[in-house]
């Protein structure tokens, strides 16, 4: 039985629940050619054409991190980049009202969600029918830094810092994509003070988005999910720098 090289790397990405791209030559000399590329932008099957092989590894990298699939051009050729991505991890420490809302909106959306608080009453499969996965247990005991990548995002409902603070260590050192905290104005001024004081950095502090959600005038706790889950959006697909690409893109 013959097999495809490209397809079985495709297929691979896919079952490990890991990010690439497919690139593919539409346009110029060496059209047709075909490879995918892992996260890091080492090559897992085909060719890339010898010219542009440097900057399209480049692209590769900065497109899967993006989650932005888009077509390139280079000089004489046209690159289109299909970026493979597994569904993104929604973390919810607190199992309140709102994080129910939050979860069944975010399962809508893909993302796979879990569910931890330290008060057992609370994580039940009856309150949370969504979640892929409830954890009963202080934060410091039920997340696994590891677990914590660039496609984690972090929600953060206790509103009791008695709960919260041991997340931060594990959270703030993390490569999460965003990190969000529940709490007023000045509950999160506070949150800022005492972190500070505890030695995080700035820039550290800064990552989290206090008071959480963007601001659309939410009121219930359902639309207070849904303004949660728009800023979680925006900080998946919408960066405040520009793409540094070596090509220049031509359609999405």
């Amino acid at each position: 039985m013959v097999t495809d090289p490209v397809l079985e790397a495709i297929q691979d990405l896919v079952t490990s629940d890991s990010s690439g791209a497919v690139v593919t030559v539409i346009e110029g000399p060496e059209r047709g050619a075909k490879s995918v590329l892992d996260r890091e932008g080492s090559v897992l099957a085909g060719s890339l054409p010898g010219a542009m092989a440097d900057a399209i590894t480049r692209d590769a990298t900065v497109l899967i991190d993006r989650e932005r699939s888009v077509t390139l051009g280079y000089e004489k050729s046209e690159v289109f980049y299909e970026v493979l991505a597994p569904r993104p991890h929604l973390f919810v420490f607190g199992a309140v009202h709102i994080a129910q809302e939050l979860v069944a909106h975010a399962s809508l959306l893909g993302f796979r969600t879990i569910v931890a608080d330290p008060r057992p009453a609370f994580v039940t499969a009856d309150r949370f029918p969504e979640a892929d996965e409830l954890r009963v247990g202080w934060p410091d005991d039920v997340c696994d830094p590891e677990m914590l990548g660039p496609r984690t995002f972090i929600v953060v409902l206790t509103h009791d810092r008695r709960f919260e603070d041991p997340l931060w260590p594990i959270a703030l050192e993390s490569p999460a994509r965003y990190i969000g905290a529940m709490g007023s104005a000045k509950t999160t001024a506070r949150r800022r003070e005492r972190l500070l004081a505890d030695g995080f950095s700035v820039e550290q502090v800064d990552r989290i988005h206090g008071p959480i959600g963007l601001k659309i005038g939410s009121r219930t706790a359902g639309e207070t999910a849904i303004a949660i889950l728009a800023e979680m959006i925006t900080a998946r697909y919408v960066a405040n720098e520009p793409m540094a690409l070596a090509g220049t893109p031509l359609r999405a």
